[in-house]
């Protein structure tokens, strides 16, 4: 038989990218989501060129029960990661079902431009293979989705759905001072882990109110503002954000609770998988439950 003296080469820059990203995390030991650590990468970030902030990075959630940690999600930072970071612990200290203590996370700086190698892609695909890193492409990573998406039907696993908002959390201390409607809505945007998207109004500079007591919550806030806001107008919380309009005879399939009339009406969030009641009924509490 004669010898071969010829062969196609395949290169796969991909694979070899892959790999070397993969061996690179490998060495590394997830810490925990925190300010301190974040403080830490802020640092290292300050002390050197602009630039060298991007990079990836990989969540990682202890599993509240077993105590054994899972990869929950891959991102990258093209700027900073140390900020991108600060953005989902945000996120996450403003939901139910979940904790900070429960969170984890590494990465890796990259000097090569970030949308040419895209390395966080590869590392998605990587370990979707294997049925990992459950919070790419459910949610997790977005922000506002904008007005016409505030009707959206949520899937059962989408991250909004399995942790919501949380209305119980506490707000930093005010001064128990009349002020304008305007500066009190600007002020508690600022302070919420989550997003409260509100219709611009001249009406606002024309009402004041008492901001709640120094233990206040978001839900005793929006009370406030729905108790000095005049029909039609409305605050509804949908399973991830808090939106506020003009319209208060619209209802919501992903909404968890409304305020409207002076009043609170829980609401069951409806899913992709579950199929849509046509009847409303009474919580608990006495309140009346929408068909959500």
């Amino acid at each position: 038989m004669p010898k071969e003296f010829s062969k196609q080469f395949h290169l796969s820059i991909t694979k070899a990218l892959r790999d070397q990203l993969q061996a690179d995390l490998n060495t590394l030991t997830p810490a925990p989501l925190n300010e301190e650590n974040l403080q830490k990468l802020h640092q290292r970030e300050s002390a050197t060129r602009p630039s060298s902030g991007a990079g990836v990075y990989q969540l990682y959630r202890s599993d509240p029960k077993s105590g054994e940690s899972h990869l929950v999600y891959i991102g990258k930072a093209e700027k900073s990661i140390s900020k991108r970071l600060e953005q989902h612990m945000a996120k996450i200290s403003g939901r139910v079902n979940i904790s900070l203590s429960e969170m984890s996370f590494k990465c890796l700086y990259v000097a090569e431009d970030l949308s040419a190698v895209a390395p966080e892609k590869i590392l998605i695909k990587n370990h979707k293979m294997k049925n990992e890193a459950p919070w790419n492409n459910n949610g997790f990573g977005n922000k506002d989705p904008g007005l016409n998406r505030d009707k959206t039907i949520l899937e059962a696993d989408h991250f909004d759905t399995l942790f919501p908002i949380d209305l119980n959390r506490e707000l930093p201390p005010t001064t128990p001072e009349s002020q304008d409607l305007e500066d009190f809505l600007k002020e508690l945007k600022e302070e919420l882990p989550y997003n409260f998207r509100y219709k611009k109004s001249p009406i606002y500079e024309n009402i004041s109110i008492t901001p709640p007591g120094p233990k206040a919550t978001a839900d005793s806030a929006f009370k406030t503002i729905i108790e000095a806001l005049p029909s039609p107008w409305q605050i509804v919380a949908l399973s991830g954000y808090v939106i506020m309009y003009d319209n208060e005879h619209e209802n919501y399939a992903s909404a968890i609770r409304y305020y409207r009339n002076g009043k609170i009406i829980d609401a069951k969030p409806k899913t992709t998988d579950e199929p849509k009641k046509k009847s409303t009924k009474k919580t608990k509490s006495g309140e009346e439950e929408l068909p959500f």
